[in-house]
C-alpha cells in the first residue's frame, strides 16, 4: 500500500481528486443528505474529475488508503470502467482496510453484470462465516439485491432462506437485527446518483468528440 506522505505521486493525485471539497467524505451515506444544489454541484464536480483522471491514475490510487481506494472506486463507476472490476473485487475480499467497502460494493452494483453478482458472492461466502467480523456483509448483501432486481436473478435468495448464512451470521451473539432490505434502498439511491453521474459523464464525453 502506498503512503501519500511519503508518495509524492499520490500525493499529488489525493490534492486533485480525493480531498478537494472533502470529496472522499462525501462519497457515501453523507450524499443522501445533500440538498438539490449540493447534489448538482457535487455531481458536476464529481463528473469532471472522472473525465480528467487516466486510467493509469486510477491505478495509482487504488495503491493507496482507504480515501484514495474510494474515491477511486466512485471515479470508475462514473466513468463506466468495468475494466476495473477485477481490481474492485479482489479489494472487496481482501478487505484490507475500512470505509472503502461500501464504494465497491456501490461500483459492483452498478455495473450490473452476472460477473458483478459473482463477486458478491465470493465476499458473502467468505465474510458471513465470520460472525467475529462485521465489516461490509450488510452493504454486499444490499449490493447484491440491487443487482437481483436489475439482472433478474435470485443470487441473494439462499443467503436469506432459514438457515441460510445472512441468518447464520446475524444470529451470532453480539446479534445484528438488520434488515438487508434496508441497505439495498440505501445501495440503489447511491446506484441512482451514480448511474446519473454516468449519465452526464457520456454527454461531456459526447460534447468533447463532436
Amino acid at each position: 500500500m502506498r503512503d501519500a506522505t511519503t508518495d509524492p505521486e499520490l500525493l499529488g493525485l489525493v490534492r486533485r481528486f480525493v480531498t478537494p471539497g472533502r470529496r472522499y467524505l462525501r462519497l457515501g451515506g453523507s450524499l443522501l443528505r445533500l440538498t438539490g444544489l449540493e447534489r448538482e454541484v457535487f455531481a458536476r464536480e464529481l463528473v469532471q474529475a472522472a473525465s480528467e483522471i487516466t486510467p493509469a491514475e486510477l491505478d495509482v490510487l487504488f495503491e493507496g488508503g482507504w480515501r484514495e481506494r474510494k474515491t477511486a472506486s466512485w471515479l470508475v463507476v462514473v466513468a463506466g470502467r468495468t475494466e476495473f472490476r477485477s481490481r474492485i473485487g479482489e479489494l472487496l475480499l481482501a478487505s484490507e482496510g475500512p470505509y472503502a467497502g461500501g464504494a465497491y460494493c456501490v461500483a459492483l452494483a452498478t455495473f450490473g453484470d452476472s460477473a458483478d453478482a459473482d463477486l458478491l458472492c465470493r465476499y458473502l461466502d467468505r465474510y458471513l462465516l465470520r460472525p467475529d467480523l462485521d465489516y461490509d456483509q450488510g452493504f454486499a448483501l444490499g449490493a447484491l439485491l440491487h443487482l437481483d432486481a436489475a439482472i433478474k436473478s435470485e443470487r441473494a435468495s439462499g443467503y436469506l432462506a432459514d438457515g441460510g448464512l445472512w441468518k447464520q451470521w446475524t444470529d451470532v451473539p453480539p446479534r445484528r437485527a438488520r434488515d438487508p432490505h434496508a441497505y439495498r434502498q440505501v445501495v440503489d439511491q447511491l446506484c441512482s446518483f451514480a448511474s446519473e453521474c454516468a449519465e452526464r459523464f457520456a454527454s461531456l464525453v459526447a460534447d468533447a468528440a463532436s
